[in-house]
C-alpha cells in the first residue's frame, strides 16, 4: 500500500477519489478551513508526479495529511486503510466529513454496430464503484467508530440521474442508486448524528467528463443552457461541499442539491 502522511490534526475530511477533479478541489478547499485531509485515490505511476505536486501544495495548508494510492473498491484495501487511519487519528481524531468522488465506470452504448455494447457486468462494475462503495466505506467507518458525532456524507451525482445520454446508461444506474442509498442513510444513520446528501453538479470539465462520448458537444450545449454563460468549475462544487460542513447546514440531510448555476433549469 502506497501511503503518504504528515502529522495529524483532530478534524478530518476523508475524500474517496481526491487526486483530481471535484475531489481534489474539495480537498484544497477544506484544507484551508481547518481540516486535516485523507485522500484515497487510484492512479497510474505515470500520473503520480503531477499528483504528488498537488499533494505537496496541500500539505502546506493543512495540519494533517494522509494519502493512499489503493483501489477503494477492494474490501481488504479498505480495511487496511481504515486501520492505518485509526492509528494516525488516535483517540481524539474523528472523520467529520466523508466525500465520495469515485469516477470509475463503463461508458459503452446499448447498441453498437461492432457489438461492443454495455453488458450486465459493465453495469455491475460501475454500480459497485460509483454507488455501493460509498455505503461500504460508511459502514466500516461506523464499525470502527471513526465518525464524528455530526459527520457529513457528501457524494456527487449528475443530471444523468434523470436524463438518458448515449453511453451513460451504467453511470445513470449508479447515480440513481447513489441517491437512494444517500436518502436511506440519512434516515437510518440519523441516530448517530450523521447527515448524508448528494450534490448534483452542472457539466464540469474534468478528466472523467472528457471520457464521456460526445463530451465536446455536451460541453457546448451546457454552456448555452446555463443562464450564467459558463460551465460549472470544480471550485464551485468544492465551495458548496464546504458550506455543507458548517454548523448552519446540520438540518440538511437526505437531499440532492443542484450546484450548476441554473443549467438544469433550461
Amino acid at each position: 500500500m502506497q501511503k503518504d502522511t504528515i502529522l495529524p490534526g483532530n478534524k478530518w475530511a476523508l475524500i474517496l477519489g481526491g487526486s483530481k477533479g471535484l475531489g481534489l478541489a474539495t480537498a484544497k478547499k477544506l484544507s484551508k478551513h481547518g481540516y486535516s485531509v485523507c485522500i484515497v485515490h487510484r492512479d497510474r505511476k505515470t500520473d503520480l508526479p503531477d499528483i504528488q505536486k498537488e499533494f505537496e501544495t496541500l500539505k502546506t495548508s493543512t495540519s494533517g495529511f494522509l494519502a493512499f494510492n489503493i483501489d477503494a473498491i477492494n474490501a481488504q484495501k479498505r480495511e487496511e486503510a481504515l486501520f492505518d487511519i485509526k492509528k494516525v487519528l488516535g483517540e481524539n481524531g474523528r472523520i467529520k466529513i466523508l466525500v465520495h468522488s469515485i469516477a470509475k465506470g463503463n461508458l459503452k452504448p446499448m447498441l453498437a454496430a461492432d457489438g461492443r455494447v454495455l453488458s450486465p457486468q459493465d453495469i455491475e462494475i460501475t454500480f459497485n464503484a460509483m454507488a455501493l462503495s460509498l455505503y461500504e466505506w460508511v459502514q466500516d467507518i461506523v464499525k470502527a467508530k471513526l465518525f464524528a458525532p455530526d459527520m457529513r456524507i457528501i457524494s456527487f451525482t449528475s443530471e444523468g440521474n434523470t436524463r438518458a445520454l448515449p453511453g451513460y446508461g451504467a453511470v445513470s444506474v449508479a447515480k440513481v442508486a447513489l441517491e437512494a442509498l444517500t436518502r436511506n442513510m440519512a434516515v437510518e444513520l440519523a441516530p448517530l448524528g450523521i447527515k448524508a446528501n448528494c450534490i448534483q453538479a452542472g457539466v464540469t470539465e474534468t478528466a472523467s467528463f472528457a471520457m464521456i462520448p460526445n463530451s465536446d458537444r455536451i460541453r457546448e450545449h451546457a454552456r448555452k443552457r446555463n443562464p450564467n454563460n459558463r460551465l460549472t468549475t470544480p471550485e464551485d462544487v468544492a465551495n458548496v461541499v464546504y458550506l455543507m460542513t458548517m454548523d448552519e447546514a446540520q438540518w440538511i440531510t437526505g437531499t440532492t442539491l443542484k450546484v450548476d448555476g441554473g443549467e438544469s433549469l433550461r
